[in-house]
């Protein structure tokens, strides 16, 4: 965790890609050198299911088989880096208590040994799960799984790069989760195909206050899932993780569902979208919302403000310090950015008059 964990600021990599369906009032990007943290996250549609799928990690479930697969997983960082060569999904089901995921790991070799509850799972290769149901970016949570079926859970009130506290000492109450292997456990001498897991994660375990938030038709979470991938060997007989010239285990593979475009994933503003539907089959492809889209400019701000104070030791007191249009055209509308800051601290407003609904974000990140 502490490796991937640390603050990202600077770590931004440029693509060719300009945030699709918006645009300003001048003839360069706003996001320019930034494209590859404004790539659209991807959606997933989950289905309302009346029976619940058996925990068992044996994916045959007949509501599993009304729910569609995510697109296969690819590196953190997202087309700049190459296709992972194994593959990796998820699927996605609800009821009135629990959310349901289940998931597909490819892999020739299947190997775990951390047993511990709340050891670092990703130290082994895992399956991990990030949930924020308020899409602030703050108070959300990781689940990290590896093929045994140990879990390593926590809380965090706020991203490790806003300093952010994890709360591992937080368990997902009610939580049940089965591993199945295609194959044989800790063994080099043949060959896997994988391993599959399902999850029942209660609605009430990550909810925040006295009451149960219950998604409702429509309700939209942030979500994404990661898949960490060792290089190893065979040594008499066990598998052995390989290491650079220094000695040091060498980098993990990290492989996700919607890109993060900076291998960090505590940017949950990077994260994909999750909406629930009664209606399964689900036929409807997902859309990113207008007011998402009008997000997207909050986080330019943060990320300009950021820029700014890592090279002034203060944050910029105008948009016009950032290069920053005041008005932004999004989908044929026009919306008006404000920023009000001091050397220590801002705060970055945007409005349209559609809907009269003023979005916000702060040097924390915290979105409202």
């Amino acid at each position: 965790m502490y490796k991937r964990l640390k603050a990202c600021r600077r770590a931004i990599a440029i693509a060719a890609f300009i945030l699709a369906g918006t645009t300003v009032g001048r003839a360069q990007s706003p996001f320019k050198g930034l494209e590859q943290l404004f790539t659209i996250p991807k959606g997933y549609i989950a289905g309302y299911t009346k029976i619940a799928p058996v925990i068992d990690g044996d994916l045959n479930d007949a509501a599993w088989q009304r729910a569609a697969w995510t697109d296969d997983f690819t590196d953190i960082e997202g087309d700049v880096k190459p296709i992972p060569p194994l593959q990796t999904n998820v699927k996605m089901l609800w009821d009135d208590t629990c959310l349901y995921i289940a998931a597909k790991v490819m892999d020739p070799q299947v190997w775990a040994n951390l047993k511990k509850h709340d050891q670092i799972v990703f130290l082994d290769n895992d399956l991990e799960l990030f949930i924020n149901p308020n899409k602030t970016t703050h108070q959300y949570y990781e689940i990290e799984f590896n093929a045994i079926n140990n879990v390593f859970d926590l809380f965090l009130n706020k991203p490790y790069r806003n300093w952010g506290s994890p709360m591992s000492s937080w368990d997902v109450q009610g939580m049940r989760s089965a591993v199945k292997v295609q194959g044989t456990l800790n063994d080099p001498a043949d060959t896997d195909q994988g391993w599959t897991i399902e999850i029942a994660i209660p609605f009430k375990a990550i909810s925040l206050g006295n009451q149960v938030q219950v998604p409702g038709e429509g309700t939209l979470w942030r979500i994404n899932f990661s898949r960490v991938e060792w290089d190893t060997k065979v040594t008499n007989g066990k598998y052995e993780k390989l290491k650079d010239a220094s000695g040091r285990n060498k980098p993990e593979h990290n492989w996700v569902w919607s890109p993060q475009g900076v291998v960090n994933m505590h940017y949950p503003e990077r994260w994909g979208y999750l909406q629930f539907t009664k209606n399964l089959p689900v036929k409807t492809p997902f859309n990113l919302p207008y007011a998402e889209l009008q997000k997207q400019y909050l986080w330019l701000v943060y990320y300009r403000e950021t820029e700014w104070f890592d090279k002034h030791n203060s944050y910029a007191q105008s948009l016009k310090d950032l290069d920053i249009n005041e008005l932004a055209t999004i989908n044929g509308n026009v919306s008006e950015l404000k920023l009000e800051a001091t050397p220590h601290q801002f705060m970055a407003f945007i409005a349209d008059k559609k809907d009269n609904i003023t979005y916000s974000i702060n040097q924390d990140g915290l979105v409202r």
